[in-house]
């Protein structure tokens, strides 16, 4: 037993409800203190509007998109862009360019169902 390492099982990519491919890398009990996930949103889609009860990063990896957080104006996201998404603000993000857009989602602390509220 190592109290240093968290062995990850099999990391594969699922559909969510949010319309987004989430691939988990950390979200274990044994680390709550926070998760991190690939997600991949397909060109052309724009993800369920929705809020967590805790804070997220959104790390813009390749591809482009629109975001929109609190009902504001979408703004343009791209690769090295973080967008900083508070606890209780809704959220929402699109696919506008022409190849899948992906990123690293942080949530801190880590994702659980119950953090999930849609708002459509």
């Amino acid at each position: 037993m190592n109290d240093y390492l968290i062995r990850a099982g099999v990391c594969a990519e699922f559909l969510t409800r949010e319309r987004l491919y989430i691939t988990e890398r950390l979200n274990d009990p044994a680390a709550p203190p926070l998760s991190l996930a690939d997600a991949r949103v397909e060109p052309g889609v724009t993800t369920e509007l929705h809020k967590l009860t805790v804070d997220e990063w959104y790390v813009i990896q390749s591809g482009s998109g629109l975001m929109e957080i609190d009902g504001g104006n979408p703004f343009e996201v791209r690769p090295g862009d973080t967008v900083i998404i508070p606890a209780g603000t809704s959220q929402r993000i699109s696919n506008s360019g022409e190849s899948d857009l992906s990123f690293q989602c942080v949530c801190v602390p880590r994702f659980t169902e119950a953090c999930y509220e849609s708002l459509e």
